[in-house]
């Protein structure tokens, strides 16, 4: 899946508090590698989630190897979880 970086930031930015730390502790990982899956930059105490960040002319666009903590964010956000 290919989308904008934005894009990916808003779907974090639309988490309600705790949702990061519901969507680490549903995979069995770190708080901050969920943040690090939504462009943060917090590599001493989390790991890379399989997200390659590629800047263009028109912006930057992520694409998303794996989409499980994606989905887990958008079923987070509209109450499904």
């Amino acid at each position: 899946m290919t989308i904008t970086f934005q894009e990916l930031r808003n779907v974090k930015d639309r988490l309600p508090v705790g949702g990061v730390h519901k969507i680490a502790e549903i995979m069995g990982i770190s708080d901050d590698t969920v943040r690090n899956y939504f462009g943060g930059d917090h590599f001493q105490t989390g790991e890379s989630m399989s997200v390659h960040i590629e800047s263009t002319p028109v912006g930057e666009f992520v694409r998303l190897d794996d989409e499980t903590i994606y989905n887990l964010a958008l079923d987070i956000i509209e109450g499904k979880r």
